[in-house]
């Protein structure tokens, strides 16, 4: 069975979405983007109750069963209360050795990183596993940030090469879709985070397989990541 970094390593989609509460449909939804190719689920939304919160991560987690990673935002206490896989941090959500305490053994840490210094402690930070960079480009889901471009994401794969395993993980983030996909892979990046282009599409399940494809293809594509798997499971051995 991989491992929960494993998992995350060979992660290439990751959702951001609200609790559905006004379509009322959390669990079809994420059903079909997990059909799609989703491989990390974290529920983001803005001023809801913990208990709320926790109610809308035990669908995703009944959902997702083993197909991907059910990710806790922002909050310790609510990853704590959840036994949490996986919980992502702003950079004003305090730091992730303090937060690690309440999470198990073996539970992931993601940082937000909008700067080349954030980005590089975030990869010096040994209590942090993964991080995110951007926005790339201006994004409604947060108006306050200002878009980095694509800079940030060339930083990013010069100083954490995806086809290093032994490398942080990283995802590129901010207004993402199919239709610009192609701009972060040609700065660097293999992993994505999205939010409208599949919570604000027609077909989730649909639009979750189209930009995973284009992800396989740009792995497919890059012969430094010919190895990765086999070089990425020797890590848990």
């Amino acid at each position: 069975m991989m491992s929960l970094a494993s998992r995350l390593r060979a992660s290439r989609l990751y959702l951001c979405t609200d609790a559905r509460e006004r379509q009322g449909d959390l669990a079809d939804f994420l059903g079909a983007a997990f059909a799609g190719g989703v491989d990390v689920v974290q529920i983001r939304q803005k001023n809801m109750a913990p208990e709320a919160e926790l109610a809308a991560l035990e669908v995703a987690r009944s959902v997702a069963g083993a197909r991907g990673i059910v990710c806790v935002n922002d909050s310790p206490r609510v990853a704590k209360a959840f036994a949490a896989d996986m919980l992502h941090l702003g950079q004003t959500d305090g730091s992730a050795r303090r937060a690690r305490r309440s999470l198990h053994e073996w539970a992931l840490i993601g940082r937000s990183t909008h700067t080349p210094d954030q980005a590089d402690e975030a990869l010096a930070d040994p209590d942090v596993n993964y991080f995110a960079v951007g926005p790339v480009h201006a994004t409604p889901t947060k108006p306050d940030y200002v878009p980095v471009g694509l800079d940030l994401v060339r930083h990013a794969a010069r100083t954490a090469p995806v086809a290093d395993p032994a490398s942080k993980p990283w995802f590129a983030i901010g207004g993402l879709d199919a239709g610009n996909l192609d701009q972060v892979i040609e700065a660097g990046a293999r992993r994505v985070v999205v939010v409208r282009a599949i919570t604000q599409a027609p077909d989730p399940e649909a639009a979750a397989r189209v930009l995973k494809d284009r992800l396989r293809q740009a792995w497919a594509d890059d012969p430094e990541l010919a190895a990765y798997g086999l070089r990425s499971a020797a890590l848990d051995t």
